[in-house]
């Protein structure tokens, strides 16, 4: 159950749940499909901002309001009456989006329905884990208009699904549906239609019980250490690990466990 929404400009809305422990970071644009605009990426990126802040969150779920869309991508409608000179000054804003979404310290969850399409694809490559039901499709279109995945799609892409078949959805610019985005790794868990919102909060719940300490530890490990030779990695991961050892979740999950009973986590 929500317990309070904060709006992040007319089109963000970040709601609570599971005692503050969960954020649903709401994209709220229906009349455009959630297309990213200026103003939409500055409130994407404030409201990144506020929830990287806030030390009760636990983990995030991004979400849309729209029944056909999580987002197309960029506003082109917008685009369109741009000159070269307002394209520079807008990229700061929507880098900004895509950044604070990759950029949150805690484990992110994509929702992810209908299309998501170029940036709306790019938001969700940007969380930890795509959930996506069977009307879900994806892809990163951006070469067929003359430019490139400018929201971390030519550097996450790979990441998830090798440099090879990266190349190939990006030069080819295909759309990608559902069944076929889980087999290849597009996205990490199919579900039924309507479900991708429910499933994904309730990953998220399952998230949130656990350590914030080491839930951010973990985050920090997994992303610092991708890319590295095994030997740098694993020094990424000791320095983590001692942000934890000696903390006091560590000492309440040791008691916890051995009295049997759910820890009550002090966050440090």
């Amino acid at each position: 159950m929500s317990t309070g929404e904060q709006r992040f400009g007319e089109w963000v809305a970040v709601r609570r749940h599971e005692d503050g422990h969960v954020a649903e970071l709401v994209l709220d644009r229906p009349k455009a499909m959630n297309a990213v605009s200026t103003e939409m990426g500055r409130c994407i990126a404030d409201a990144t901002s506020a929830l990287a802040a806030d030390r009760e969150v636990r983990a995030v779920v991004l979400t849309s309001t729209h029944e056909r869309a999580f987002c197309v991508g960029a506003d082109l409608k917008e685009r369109s009456s741009f000159t070269d000179a307002d394209l520079g000054r807008q990229r700061p804003y929507t880098r900004a989006a895509y950044t604070g979404v990759l950029d949150l310290p805690v484990p992110a969850v994509a929702a992810v329905h209908g299309f998501a399409l170029g940036g709306g694809f790019e938001l969700a490559l940007s969380c930890d884990v795509i959930v996506a039901d069977t009307t879900a499709v994806v892809g990163l279109p951006e070469v067929s208009v003359g430019v490139i995945p400018g929201g971390g799609g030519t550097q996450l892409l790979p990441r998830r699904v090798g440099a090879a078949r990266a190349a190939e959805l990006i030069f080819s610019a295909r759309r990608v549906e559902a069944a076929e985005a889980g087999e290849l790794g597009l996205v990490d868990l199919v579900v039924e239609a309507g479900r991708d919102r429910e499933e994904a909060l309730a990953l998220a719940a399952r998230i949130a019980a656990n350590s914030p300490v080491g839930l951010r530890a973990a985050k920090r490990a997994l992303r610092l250490g991708h890319g590295l030779d095994l030997r740098a990695g694993l020094e990424v991961e000791d320095a983590a690990w001692r942000t934890v050892a000696f903390s006091g979740d560590r000492a309440e999950g040791v008691a916890a466990f051995n009295e049997k009973r759910k820890p009550n986590w002090p966050g440090e």
